[in-house]
């Protein structure tokens, strides 16, 4: 097994034990050198967001002390839901790997189908969640002010 994913593994079955989380864990590794390693806190936490890999996108964020992971990767026990790979990408981690997948998540109750049917669908009718646009014109002020500033950082 790969050394990485098996700490991975360990943070999973360290959920089972304590009863803090699902049994998820994910590793960040840069240049063959561990950076962070989590484990699924929503149950510890009340936090629906506290998944393995936010948690350890978080911690590795923290440890280098900037938002861009682009030398690093992600190893996770399973195929990660649709936030925690927004979040991938916008950590700009170039390489996940993970071991379950999101079908074997569902079979033991983790589904993440509604969230994908919704993302998929147009948001017409959907009963999930209710979207609408509001107040378009107003937003778009803070846009531009944000195109006119001359000393924005870029994320």
């Amino acid at each position: 097994m790969n050394k990485y994913m098996q700490m991975a593994v360990e943070e999973g079955f360290k959920n089972i034990q304590s009863g803090e989380g699902g049994p998820f864990g994910a590793v960040i590794v840069r240049d063959g050198e561990l950076v962070a390693r989590a484990r699924n806190k929503v149950l510890l936490t009340n936090d629906p967001t506290m998944h393995a890999e936010m948690i350890a996108i978080r911690q590795a964020c923290a440890k280098l002390g900037r938002f861009d992971l682009s030398d690093c990767e992600l190893y996770s026990t399973c195929q990660p839901c649709p936030m925690c790979i927004g979040a991938i990408f916008w950590a700009r981690i170039p390489k996940l790997y993970y071991g379950a997948l999101d079908s074997d998540a569902d079979a033991i109750g983790f589904s993440d189908k509604a969230i994908y049917d919704a993302i998929r669908a147009d948001f017409q009718g959907q009963d999930a969640l209710a979207i609408e646009t509001l107040d378009r014109e107003d937003c778009l002020k803070l846009f531009k002010a944000w195109s006119n500033k001359q000393d924005k950082a870029m994320y």
